[in-house]
């Protein structure tokens, strides 16, 4: 649920000729520690309950809503499994580069140097999916795992200060770890990953992280929102991750993502998440466009509503201004981790009798169902579309017109779903 996931989803809109390698892996126990930050420190695995989601089926539970929403994986498979997997992919289909990832950190998986040996050796170049370097030991590292094709890397900087680095990356090595990102951004497609936390690594200790990286040569750099309530986005029971710590508020990250880009986007890729990409204007870039929302509210012959979270609603509620959809919210930042308890907030009398919901939130649809229906009427509660627009971990890699074409062709998958089950005017 962070930024190794996003990545995933980068990599299917971005090539389809990566090929994912999963070497498993959790926070905390394959990755040198918890970093104080992290979205999955103080969560209790001993017994998950799911949610339920999109992936179940009758039963509410499955793999994704009880155990890879909190990284159980177990720990890194075993070198000839990871090969194994290259293996059988590469029978069925060709890809160019080979996406190595993982639940935990893959600087610390101990045979990451044979296996991108053995991916070179078959012709394939190597995305590094997600690591914090806090794994490598030395810049001699780095180098090999270069030569051995590692041409793309997402690395999580947090701060290019030593000091800062240890403290909150529990980072013991954190000069070396330095180096080699030095030593990546010289030789690699890297972007960056710097997650803001008020008052230790903004302002400016952001400015000075941010010019390390333009010096160093790295490609881009995102700024991501610190999460520390439920209603920012931890919903495995376990907030506030640090005490006595408050979070950007919405728009005032988003102004810092903003100034950001003013001073260094003409040296440096800047975006943010959860928002938001000066250069393209997502997520909802198409809000911004006034004649294009036009064709697209003329295309609306039923009414419906949307169920969304605090972030979109400000997007959505302007895209379907004067239609006959009408959008609701919760307290809830991110749409895709609303959860049954948010729904049971909802004011059943501002529904109407088609209903759309996140399709990732988490709640099995008959729970929903049951939820948004317990005045005795009998709505249809569906889920929209998968991705209505980008955030900056995936329009970072697009321009304008990419974005609003990918958003163009969303809302109008959403609106056929509108006037087919929605109720015509």
């Amino acid at each position: 649920m962070g930024f190794e996931d996003s990545e995933k989803d980068n990599n299917v809109l971005k090539s389809q000729s990566q090929l994912l390698v999963d070497l498993k892996g959790e926070p905390g126990k394959n990755c040198g520690g918890f970093c104080k930050f992290c979205y999955f420190k103080k969560v209790d695995n001993s017994n998950p309950s799911p949610f339920g989601c999109k992936n179940c089926t009758f039963q509410m539970g499955c793999d994704y809503c009880t155990y890879s929403i909190r990284e159980i994986n177990g720990d890194f498979i075993p070198l000839p499994f990871a090969i194994q997997q290259i293996q059988n992919a590469l029978f069925f289909q060709n890809y160019d580069k080979v996406n190595i990832t993982s639940g935990g950190d893959v600087s610390f998986y101990p045979d990451l140097e044979a296996l991108c040996k053995y991916i070179s050796d078959v012709g394939l170049k190597i995305h590094l999916g997600y690591t914090s370097g806090k794994g490598f030991e030395s810049v001699e590292i780095a180098k090999n795992l270069v030569d051995y094709g590692v041409d793309e890397i997402t690395f999580s900087v947090f701060s290019t200060n030593p000091e800062i680095r240890k403290k909150w990356l529990n980072d013991k090595n954190a000069e070396e770890s330095l180096k080699c990102l030095k030593y990546f951004c010289e030789n690699c497609e890297v972007h960056c990953a710097i997650i803001l936390i008020p008052g230790v690594n903004d302002g400016e200790e952001l400015k000075k992280t941010i010019n390390d990286l333009i010096d160093w040569g790295a490609h881009a750099a995102i700024l991501m929102r610190f999460a520390n309530k439920t209603e920012q986005g931890l919903i495995l029971e376990n907030a506030p991750i640090i005490d006595g710590i408050e979070s950007h508020r919405v728009e005032e990250f988003k102004e810092i993502v903003r100034k950001t880009f003013e001073e260094f986007g003409d040296k440096i890729r800047i975006t943010g998440t959860p928002l938001y990409d000066p250069l393209t204007n997502a997520p909802f870039a198409i809000s911004y466009e006034e004649s294009l929302l036009k064709k697209l509210r003329n295309k609306i012959k039923s009414e419906a509503t949307i169920i969304t979270g605090n972030i979109s609603y400000t997007f959505l509620n302007k895209i379907f201004k004067d239609t006959p959809v009408n959008v609701i919210k919760v307290n809830k930042d991110i749409s895709d981790l609303i959860t049954a308890k948010d729904l049971e907030t909802v004011d059943l009398k501002e529904l109407k009798d088609t209903v759309f919901i996140p399709p990732m939130a988490f709640v099995h649809d008959r729970v929903a169902e049951e939820i948004l229906n317990r005045d005795g009427n009998n709505r249809m509660i569906l889920r929209g579309v998968d991705k209505l627009s980008l955030d900056g971990e995936v329009s970072g890699t697009l321009t304008k017109e990419e974005v609003l074409k990918f958003e163009k062709n969303a809302f109008e998958e959403l609106i056929e779903k509108i006037n087919f089950f929605g109720k015509p005017i």
